[in-house]
């Protein structure tokens, strides 16, 4: 009868911001919607990728290598964990990391205590018009990773251990992804991105299939899903002139059925929050059966890149 009546709930968030290209502005205006999303009740707080400045991508400039700093001692990581154990909140760091020889679009998750528990490097790395990634980031070496997070619970001071997990950005449109990560023991999925218009096409918009993609992994997986995207007009100038994305916010939380929870619009600030009670999501995915069922010995194909064995 007691485990019938437990619960671990948790309050997750998802922030919306449109950056400057100042590393100071922008940790400031990170730092007060983190300081709004606890205020709120949140245990775990997305920031959107690469905050710390314009989206430099859409370019492919020597001098933008500039941006990178290392991971040890990076000093937005090291104000994180300061705010971290301050407000006893989970926060995941996006940065653009400078290792040796190598450059990463990476991730740090900064615990409640303010203890960096580790970091995931971007998988999969986009190259297209107005986001040029593979000039600047290594294929991440880390393979899709699951931290053990620990927080206070709102209102009883019981600490809880959650199994949360970062993907980045292009990561979100590869399903098997999500599936690797869930079966390691996420039982959240979250999405730091910078995603908006397409500079050769302005006619395109991206931002409902963007959305569903990620729907889909929630309903997929039965797990819930926290997508943290970016606003504004970010102009960069690139060896062929001037390109242009307008990002598209709509950051949202998705429940454990793919479903809509909380949501924002494409041009204001925001700070969403979504409770959840992971112990009874937990029972839901035990007994819909998508992990029972699965038959990972027909799966080989997915080991291909033509589809032939």
């Amino acid at each position: 009868m007691e485990m019938e009546g437990r619960r671990r709930e948790v309050v997750v968030s998802s922030l919306q911001f449109a950056c400057s290209d100042d590393i100071s502005t922008n940790v400031a205006a990170a730092e007060r919607l983190v300081r709004e999303a606890h205020a709120k009740g949140a245990n775990i707080v997305l920031i959107q990728e690469l905050f710390e400045g314009y989206y430099f991508c859409q370019a492919q400039r020597e001098d933008f290598f500039k941006r990178a700093k290392p991971y040890k001692n990076h000093p937005t990581i090291a104000w994180m964990q300061k705010l971290a154990k301050e407000l006893g909140v989970v926060i995941p760091v996006s940065f653009f990391e400078e290792a040796n020889a190598a450059h990463y679009n990476s991730i740090a998750i900064i615990d409640a205590d303010g203890t960096d528990l580790g970091i995931y490097r971007k998988s999969h790395i986009p190259d297209g018009p107005g986001y040029q990634e593979k000039f600047y980031f290594n294929p991440g070496d880390t393979g899709f990773k699951v931290f053990q997070t620990k927080f206070a619970k709102i209102g009883v001071g019981k600490i809880i251990d959650t199994l949360s997990c970062e993907a980045i950005c292009w990561d979100q449109w590869f399903p098997e992804a999500a599936r690797a990560m869930v079966l390691q023991g996420a039982e959240i999925l979250f999405y730091p991105t910078a995603i908006g218009s397409e500079p050769q096409d302005q006619g395109l918009d991206s931002r409902d299939h963007w959305r569903r993609v990620m729907q889909g992994h929630a309903g997929a997986n039965v797990v819930p899903l926290v997508a943290s995207n970016r606003i504004g007009k970010e102009i960069i100038e690139t060896e062929h002139g001037p390109s242009q994305i307008t990002f598209y916010g709509t950051s949202f939380i998705a429940g454990p059925t793919g479903e809509i929870v909380a949501e924002a619009d494409d041009k204001s600030e925001a700070v969403l929050v979504a409770q959840f009670d992971l112990e009874m999501i937990k029972s839901k995915r035990q007994s819909w059966g998508v992990f029972r069922d699965r038959r990972p010995d027909l799966y080989k194909v997915l080991l291909t890149m033509d589809g032939n064995l």
